[in-house]
């Protein structure tokens, strides 16, 4: 399957981290698909971060709104990507301490499955197990 989705990228270099990491979560919860940050070389030789948000072509102008808000830049670059994705159902596997929900995507000649991070971090958090532990309980 494929679709478009609309990439708004800024360069970062008077922020702190924490302002970076919570303008990111802003996008999140507002609707961006994805939200990520690239450490760059600006001019003067300056150590930055580029954010990346990418988000649906309809969205574009509210997540430019609230870069411009929640971040110190000054310009926001925008492009149109066309992007394959695989198709995805889920099911729900029990386990002695409750469900895990199975992520199934396929396509492109490609078929796999993974167990939810959540659901399994839940588990492992509760039981005082590790990671690993909770995903062997699946087997």
């Amino acid at each position: 399957m494929t679709d478009e989705i609309t990439e708004l990228s800024c360069n970062l270099d008077d922020m702190s981290p924490e302002g970076i990491g919570f303008a990111m979560e802003v996008l999140l919860n507002e609707g961006a698909l994805d939200v990520f940050t690239t450490a760059i070389g600006m001019k003067k030789s300056r150590p930055g971060t580029m954010l990346t948000c990418l988000c649906k072509p309809g969205d574009s102008e509210k997540m430019a709104r609230l870069i411009f808000k929640h971040t110190t830049t000054l310009g926001i670059r925008e492009s149109r990507c066309r992007r394959y994705t695989l198709e995805r159902s889920f099911t729900e596997a029990e386990t002695e301490y409750g469900p895990v929900r199975i992520k199934h995507v396929e396509g492109w000649g490609t078929e796999r499955e993974k167990a939810e991070y959540e659901d399994l971090a839940k588990i492992a958090r509760e039981q005082g197990l590790s990671l690993e532990e909770a995903r062997r309980l699946l087997e």
